[in-house]
């Protein structure tokens, strides 16, 4: 498909967003990015980008740009949440150079974004809120100041409360799934290495990992409990209310948890992965497509993996609609294997009877032992998967 002089508008200046728009700029589409927020901002958490998100970097010429932001993980470590010592053990430094696994703020992630968006000519316009969307021959936009604006494509990447996935698919009905995640980051005191650690106990676990030079640790703390909690990553909790959840919890986590001034909390819901990705001038992608639980570490990587291939679908073909129709074909099977994926890991962090906990931990460190290569090589589909390479 030939871009020059394609309009192209993208809903949402988060990562899948500023990523779709950077890699269509680069293939000569005129790009408008509109954003609801008046700043472009990212509230206080972590990413772990696998080497499957890293590629995409590379390819859009920011994989320098990440190194300088980012930190190398070198591991990730399974602890028990009483008993010292280590569970199990992934080691990253037994891998290719080329398979980087990084740890970013995601603030950061998204600046760096930003910035390449706008080097690269493309308009990001502040204050654009979203009221409908008409899939047609043309996509057509109404903002909630009364503006209408006209696209030949318009690429959804306005997240889980997507309102260019209603004009596709109309409204889903997500469910509560029984779990709460606390978000915090607090001062590296510690000197904790560089590596996600994962402290499994009953109902509950605590992912810790240390961000900008080693100078801050990232928490996210998952527990299981009846009472529902609002969807969103910026509702304001009392950090007692984590403390309290975490209490049984010894060591590093208790640690770390002294210190949270700061937190948010969110409730996990789990979405349907949309049926329709894409209309006749409208598409979507990442939590507008697919929205994930955070239990195998991909939204933001899926979100780039998306970004890429639907610009590369496009590319390479001879109309918008069959562009658009191979977008969906390479991309929803993989995203609804790797959202299967991580709604089926929470469980593993959180067996309750003690003797089963136990056992499992054994289990765990046998193998880790007698086949550490292995237990490192099991998510090789996801994270060894370069969609620049196909």
């Amino acid at each position: 498909m030939e871009f020059s002089g394609r309009k192209i508008v993208v809903a949402g200046a988060g990562i899948g967003g500023l990523a779709s728009a950077l890699a269509l700029r680069q293939r000569g589409a005129e790009v408008v990015v509109l954003e609801q927020a008046d700043a472009i901002r990212e509230v206080g958490a972590g990413l772990q980008i696998s080497p499957n998100g890293v590629a995409v970097l590379r390819a859009l010429g920011l994989e320098r740009a990440l190194k300088s932001i980012s930190m190398a993980s070198k591991a990730v470590v399974l602890r028990d949440f009483r008993a010292p010592g280590e569970v199990l053990r992934l080691d990253f430094n037994t891998q290719p150079e080329a398979e980087d696994y990084r740890l970013v703020h995601r603030a950061d992630l998204v600046d760096l974004l930003a910035d390449a968006v706008r080097r690269a000519g493309v308009n990001i316009r502040l204050l654009q809120k979203i009221d409908s969307v008409e899939d047609g021959q043309r996509a057509q936009v109404r903002m909630a100041n009364g503006a209408e604006v006209e696209a030949d494509l318009l690429v959804g990447a306005d997240g889980l409360h997507s309102t260019s996935r209603i004009a596709l698919n109309g409204a889903d009905r997500p469910f509560f799934t029984g779990q709460v995640a606390w978000r915090a980051l607090v001062p590296n005191t510690l000197g904790l290495p560089s590596e996600a650690q994962i402290f499994m106990g009953p109902g509950r676990h605590l992912v810790c990992y240390p961000l900008r030079n080693d100078t801050v640790v990232n928490i996210v703390a998952v527990q299981e409990r009846r009472e529902w909690a609002a969807e969103g990553w910026d509702h304001s909790d009392d950090p007692d209310n984590l403390r309290e959840a975490f209490a049984g919890f010894e060591g590093t986590p208790r640690a770390i948890l002294e210190q949270v001034i700061d937190v948010r909390l969110w409730g996990l819901f789990r979405h349907p992965v949309a049926r329709r990705w894409h209309g006749q001038s409208v598409a979507i992608l990442g939590d507008a497509a697919h929205p994930t639980l955070p239990f195998m570490a991909q939204g933001a990587n899926l979100a780039l993996e998306d970004a890429w291939v639907l610009a590369d679908s496009l590319s390479g073909a001879a109309t918008m609609r069959d562009g658009l129709r191979r977008y969906q074909s390479r991309r929803r099977e993989r995203a609804e294997r790797v959202i299967a994926a991580a709604n089926g890991n929470a469980w593993k962090f959180h067996v309750r009877p003690a003797p089963v906990r136990k056992a499992g931990h054994i289990a765990l460190r046998l193998a880790g032992a007698l086949a550490p290569e292995r237990m490192l090589r099991r998510f090789d589909w996801i994270y060894g998967h370069d969609v620049t390479a196909t």
